[in-house]
């Protein structure tokens, strides 16, 4: 024990008479873009003994030398490095600060993995870190690790988040489109589908994205008509001097180059930006300048894109940056499969086809964007956007059209070709000024505008000439709209304001301020404006009439101004002329919102806000069913509170609670109706808005700057929830009802961000990996009884209760990601992603008839990223390669409604920096 004793003392002693021999670095960085605010992550580098250490997140750094004199080195991605001098003296500190700004900084320099601090992995989870409210965002460095081209694949990446097969709808914990929220830079975007409440987020390419923020906890800063997630895109943000940088890809779906010919309508263009008109008089003569007849293309896709970006210095204050980006995408996919529709109780389809669908889609966007920095305290901003994205869809149906009046020994054949053009032009003016030390002023103000064609859809139905020869096919006569051409137009313009003004007191030891007020304002002024007009090739059914033989390749052959004079069809309307079917609407919404967040502690901080919405909904239709009109004027208060206690410097544990509420859309309370496929829509005057409370609770664990774990609780509880059901009548038609007195959701999410191992040397080497799981219990209940009440519409549900529509019990994410640099600025990422939703139910049962419900699907894909010299960069990308079957069944009736493989999609792509 003594000999112990003497060891230790002299182990001691040694210790502290090394110490004394040392001396200590210690400084701050700080960010010369960010206002010189601390720049946590920055690499501090001793030439002398190879030494380094990072910067924590407050900017800080310290180590400790041998005295002598060191070089140090700054250095951080995406700035312009430097390096100084300094002495070091035993049993002294010395302090060096420094300051890093993008000065002769340019992006060619490096792997363009992050152009700005934003969009780094490490700068994500610092923010979600320090914040009070609860938060979750995806930067431009983990999508492009992750092989992903678009936002809305972009956010289901994220906990919680999935995306319903062919419609583009989100849902975030189980609610769709009408319960989230879409903002660009915190300003609202505007629809393009007047079915819906959002912006179809497929059209956003990432190359503008800087980052995406999912805020799927309620704060006074967003609107009110939310309850699933307000989803933010964050344009991007130039830093750096001069850059030039240019791409192409090229690829393929195997479905889409597996086909001997792959057939698209006559009419649309190879780019997307055709717009057919309706012929000036169509009743009195054949005048179309479009085809029926299909058209062979050849499905390889491509894309390209050109940006650039530059900064310039006035001054020792002054500077102005921007950036541009231009691109083109186009996709061809293809599926086959089955097809029943109209399953009644006893599972017999009333419908039942095999079907070829040809899909070709095209996205353009250009973008540019000012940031004016006037001086430390005054920013200007500017974004405008252009966006133009277009899809293709050509399908053909064979099969029993009708099992009880139309090809009901098979033989039918229905094709519908669709092509759907959406331009959206977005236009921003944001500012931030620190009128003192203690008052902020934010503002921004938005112009947006949504044009959405369909310029000519084609829709035809022919049937056997008798059950006995159903290879031999003629023209249908059921109903006038059997054979159509249909026009529509849509016309969002929406005006947005946002100011707020932030008032600080009450320091700390530290001089930093403990308090925070905020008060501000957010206005948005909508009009809507959509007309449609349906022409209708109505069959002659006098039975003197002989109808020719139909051949599928030339139904030009008949459609055509011989038929007309030979009396087989006359063209129709359904008021009998142009006049088109509208509605038209005005959505005016006015916010006051404040705020007052406190910092009782350094372990507690507490947010409570008040929204108070004053909303009116105004809106007039004119259709074939009726015209009319209806106001909704409703005033909301909403309370919301966001507490953060931070556990250690690594934990926290964090709460959310709000009141909301989910307005109809316009179309939902507009009688029209509106045709789909092999579905008809209308809306219902006597709909009117949820209300919905959110909890959420939070526990966050930061072990190092790139890693996280969180486990999270949830719930919500809807008050008359909206749904889509399908109406007791002839035509079971779709409408839009509150079906009942309630819904709730409970459930939980974890995520974890791994460095598996990561080593710094030159030639870095790094394995990370990531997965978030997301776990739910929804119900809602159903009452036959409400509807019919508060309606003139009758339902009879299946079940008195069930699951909310596009809410899977379980979703899954995860990711593995391996990155090894060379010499000479060469390296190679390569990731695999896997994502898993469970069964989910598409749509409510009625009439006896269960619930049709999408099957589970698994998707793994393979990402490959190499810089090969200072210029160049490859890639590969693999998606679907599982090519797993998707499938839609009716339950209770165990009836397979739609089943097909999306094929495999890959694209390589070359990428040169100037």
């Amino acid at each position: 024990m003594n000999k112990l004793k003497l060891l230790i003392s002299i182990f001691f002693c040694a210790s502290i008479a090394m110490a004394q021999t040392k001396g200590t670095l210690t400084g701050v960085i700080t960010d010369k873009e960010a206002n010189n605010a601390p720049l946590p992550f920055a690499n501090v580098f001793v030439k002398e003994t190879k030494n380094s250490v990072a910067t924590n997140e407050t900017g800080k750094y310290s180590l400790e030398l041998l005295p002598g004199k060191y070089t140090i080195q700054f250095s951080s991605v995406g700035y312009e490095g430097f390096e100084k001098s300094v002495e070091i003296k035993a049993g002294a500190v010395t302090t060096l600060n420094g300051s890093l700004g993008s000065g002769n900084y340019t992006l060619k320099d490096v792997v363009v993995k992050s152009t700005a601090n934003r969009e780094k992995e490490t700068a994500i989870l610092l923010d979600q870190k320090n914040a009070v409210e609860i938060k979750q965002s995806i930067g431009a460095q983990e999508m492009s690790r992750k092989g992903v081209s678009d936002v809305a694949t972009a956010v289901t990446k994220t906990t919680g988040i999935t995306k319903q097969e062919g419609s583009g709808n989100i849902f975030v914990r189980g609610l769709g489109d009408r319960y989230n929220s879409t903002t660009m830079n915190g300003l609202p975007l505007p629809s393009n589908n007047p079915s819906k409440k959002n912006i179809n987020l497929d059209i956003f390419s990432t190359d503008i994205v800087e980052s995406i923020g999912i805020d799927k906890t309620f704060n006074y800063k967003n609107y009110g008509d939310f309850s699933g997630a307000n989803i933010d895109i964050v344009s991007k943000n130039y830093k750096g001097n001069g850059m030039l940088e240019f791409g192409i890809g090229i690829g393929g779906n195997t479905n889409a180059i597996n086909q001997d010919k792959f057939y698209l309508q006559d009419g649309p263009s190879f780019t997307g930006f055709s717009n057919n008109s309706i012929p000036a008089d169509p009743f009195s003569s054949y005048s179309f300048n479009t085809s029926w007849n299909k058209e062979s293309k050849t499905p390889i896709n491509n894309s390209l894109f050109l940006r650039g970006g530059d900064s310039f210095s006035f001054g020792s204050k002054s500077k102005l940056s921007y950036f541009i980006t231009g691109s083109f995408d186009n996709e061809y996919n293809f599926r086959e499969g089955i097809s029943n529709g109209g399953v009644n109780a006893q599972g017999i389809p009333r419908r039942s086809f095999t079907f070829d669908s040809y899909n070709y889609n095209t996205n353009t966007t250009l973008m540019g964007n000012v940031n004016y920095k006037i001086n430390s305290n005054h920013t200007l901003k500017l974004n405008t956007m252009l966006i133009n994205s277009s899809s293709q869809k050509h399908d053909e149906y064979t099969g029993v059209i009708d099992i009880f009046d139309a090809a009901t020994e098979g033989g039918g054949f229905v094709r519908r070709s669709n092509f759907d053009r959406t331009t959206l032009n977005v236009n921003q003016l944001l500012g931030l000024h620190k009128l003192s030390d203690k008052i902020d002023f934010n503002w921004g103000l938005s112009y947006n505008k949504v044009a959405n064609i369909v310029p000519d859809r084609m829709f035809n139905t022919f049937i056997p000439i008798d059950n006995n020869n159903i290879s031999v096919l003629q023209i249908s006569d059921n109903n006038s709209s059997e054979n159509h051409r249909y026009y529509q137009e849509l016309n969002d313009d929406e005006l947005a304001a946002n100011f707020a003004v932030d008032y600080k007191f009450k320091k700390d030891a530290e001089g930093e301020y403990k308090g925070k007020v905020t008060l501000g304002y957010n206005g948005r002024f909508k009009t809507v404006g959509f007309e449609a007009v349906q022409l209708n090739f109505n069959v002659n059914q006098d039975p003197s009439i002989t109808q020719p033989i139909i051949d599928l390749n030339n139904i030009d052959g008949y459609f055509n101004q011989n038929s007309i004079d030979a009396t087989y069809f006359d063209i129709r309307s359904f008021n009998g002329g142009l006049t088109p079917q509208t509605y038209d609407g005005q959505q005016y919404i006015h916010a006051a919102l404040g705020a007052i967040e406190y910092k009782f502690s350094p372990k507690f901080t507490m947010i409570l806000g008040t929204r108070v919405e004053s909303i009116y909904q105004y809106i007039e239709w004119f259709t074939n069913i009726s015209s009319g009109e209806n106001t909704l004027d409703n005033i909301e208060v909403m309370p919301s509170t966001s507490i953060k206690y931070a556990l250690n410097e690594k934990q926290n544990l964090k709460f959310a609670a709000s009141k909301t509420y989910t307005l109809p859309q316009f179309k939902e309370r507009a009688p029209f109706q509106f045709e789909d496929a092999t579905e008809i829509f209308f809306g219902n005057p006597k709909l009117y808005a949820s209300t919905d409370y959110n909890t959420d609770i939070k526990w966050e664990y930061f072990p190092d700057k790139n890693e996280v774990v969180s486990v999270t609780a949830f719930g919500k509880y809807i008050q008359n929830p909206i749904n889509e059901v399908t109406i007791a009548s002839a035509t079971n038609d779709i409408s839009y009802v509150n079906t009942g007195e309630k819904a709730i959701v409970i459930g939980g999410e974890f995520e974890i961000k791994k460095m598996i191992f990561e080593n710094d040397s030159e030639n870095k080497e790094s394995l990370s990996a990531g997965f978030n799981a997301s776990y739910m219990y929804n119900n809602q209940d159903f009452s036959s009884q409400k509807v019919n009440d508060e309606t003139d519409l009758n339902v009879f549900f299946t079940d008195e209760e069930g699951s909310l529509t596009g809410a899977s019990d379980l979703l899954l994410n995860g990711d593995l990601s391996y990155f090894k640099s060379f010499s000479n600025n060469r390296d190679v990422l390569a990731t695999v992603t896997y994502n898993y939703f469970s069964d989910r139910v598409y749509a409510i049962g009625s009439n006896a008839r269960g619930n049709i419900v999408d099957k589970a699907v698994g998707t793994l894909d393979f990402i490959l990223k190499s810089k090969v010299s200072n210029n160049i960069a490859l890639g590969l990308i693999v998606k679907n390669i599982l090519d797993p079957k998707v499938e839609r069944v009716q339950e209770t009736q165990n009836v397979i409604v739609e089943s097909y493989k999306k094929g495999i999609n890959f694209k390589f792509s070359l990428t040169y920096n100037f």
